[in-house]
């Protein structure tokens, strides 16, 4: 039987698997070092083409009958490699060294086997050994780069993929990594220049085209992110994170209702992914629809329990709708999750103050201010809160701290002053109201509204003569 199949046939589907089929038969009936020939062209296609069980089984045939071939030994671990067995494959690559040492393909991929296997600085010996024997072999020096990427040492990985491609100016994987790393150290007028090249070489990427979209979003250049988003999807419909970052570009430039729909194509696309919902629950809350948004929340909520943002903006919702109760439950939530949180616990403490639970809001705005001593904002309605508490002493110490912080401030002035009325100390409220009505003369107005029954009050009305 001619188990030869012309070299015209060799990159048709159908007849590959045809060539394949005919292989395995000659393996069959014994006559696999006849077709020898024949079947290493084919192992050698079906690497190309990833027919990876098919090669495999081909390779160990041609083993049975050639055990110290070091290309065939090369050839089974490159196909385990492929099956992401990479401890066998490096027993391979070994076993195909130990035949021929110095061969540069079992090198490159025995040093992909031990990076995958976690053994970075092994995998990196190899290949420097690579560069001693071939200075300028573009493979070693890309995957040089892989593993200080890897290693999120951008600069040294930057070095070696230019490296590469100052031997190789069409080795296009080169540019794509390069791109996340210029990325990764916010160079991104270069990671822009890096994508375009390789967008050159694989026009037809919807990845590339994905990478040069988030590095115009990086750069605040919405429309152009958008246009690059509407060539990846062109490419690759069903691209999610292309829905999902051109929703956020159209966001960005006030598009709400393109941005709408654009976030439900993502979740629509994929339905667990609880960012989506919660950039719904954003769109809906910056439209002041509370509703959707506090549904969109609870939803990205109920594929991720912990969602610190979501729980923290439902609970805002809940608060600026009226509904107290959960917001509040949902703050407490929040503070659980990050008890470092200046928002979280301000919201907590803002939410407390307005159900009446003076005693909880001190304790949470004290809270905020051992995380941030010097928020003068926090510091004023901790003083008000001490005076809905009826404690002046600590409302007077805590508008202390306020004019500290800002003593252009009147209102903290009028606080105080009102404390001083208070404690009947009519000379340190005086005092107190000059300096506010100096700071902000329309306060006086104010004061006298809230304080009508002071116009009896000589002292007070000769202040407010002067001022």
């Amino acid at each position: 039987m001619d188990y030869s199949v012309n070299d015209e046939d060799f990159f048709d589907d159908k007849d590959l698997k045809k060539r394949i089929e005919q292989c395995r038969k000659a393996v069959a009936d014994g006559l696999a070092f006849t077709c020898s020939e024949n079947i290493e062209e084919v192992i050698r296609i079906c690497l190309e083409y990833d027919y990876i069980e098919d090669g495999l089984f081909l390779t160990e045939a041609m083993l049975d009958i050639s055990p110290y071939n070091g290309e065939f030994w090369q050839m089974k671990g490159s196909f385990l490699n492929s099956m992401l067995d990479f401890r066998e494959a490096h027993r391979c690559f070994e076993k195909s060294l130990s035949l021929n040492p110095n061969d540069i393909e079992s090198l490159i991929n025995k040093a992909l086997a031990e990076e995958n296997l976690g053994l970075i600085k092994q995998a990196r010996k190899t290949l420097f050994y690579v560069l001693s024997l071939s200075s300028d072999n573009e493979e070693a020096y890309f995957g040089l780069g892989i593993l200080y990427l890897k290693e999120e040492d951008f600069q040294t990985a930057i070095s070696f993929f230019k490296k590469a491609i100052e031997i190789d100016a069409a080795y296009s994987e080169v540019y794509y990594e390069l791109g996340y790393c210029y990325e990764s150290v916010d160079d991104f007028e270069n990671a822009l220049k890096t994508y375009d090249s390789y967008l050159e070489l694989e026009p037809y990427h919807a990845g590339g085209w994905y990478n040069r979209g988030i590095i115009f979003t990086h750069m605040s250049k919405f429309e152009d992110a958008i246009d690059s988003f509407d060539l990846a999807l062109a490419i690759r419909d069903d691209f999610s994170n292309a829905w999902f970052n051109k929703g956020i570009a159209l966001a960005n430039i006030g598009k709400l209702d393109d941005a709408l729909a654009t976030f439900k194509q993502a979740a629509e696309l994929d339905r667990f992914d609880e960012d989506i919902y919660f950039n719904l629950g954003q769109l809906y809350e910056e439209m002041e629809d509370l509703s959707n948004a506090i549904n969109y929340y609870t939803e990205a909520i109920s594929l991720y329990n912990e969602y610190f943002d979501a729980i923290l903006s439902r609970g805002c919702c809940f608060g600026n709708r009226g509904d107290y109760l959960p917001a509040l439950n949902d703050f407490i939530k929040a503070v659980a999750l990050n008890n470092t949180s200046v928002d979280a616990w301000t919201a907590k403490a803002d939410m407390e103050y307005q159900t009446d639970n003076y005693t909880d809001a001190i304790e949470s705005y004290k809270k905020v201010l051992t995380l941030e001593a010097d928020n003068y904002g926090v510091w004023n309605k901790l003083a008000e809160t001490y005076l809905e508490q009826g404690n002046w002493t600590e409302g007077m110490s805590a508008y202390n701290e306020c004019i500290k912080l800002n003593p252009k401030d009147a209102n903290s002035y009028y606080g105080k002053a009102k404390v001083n009325l208070l404690l009947s100390r009519t000379q340190e409220a005086v005092e107190c109201l000059r300096n506010a009505f100096t700071l902000d003369p329309a306060m006086k107005n104010e004061f006298a509204k809230e304080y009508p029954d002071m116009k009896s009050s000589k002292l007070i009305n000769k202040l407010l003569d002067e001022n």
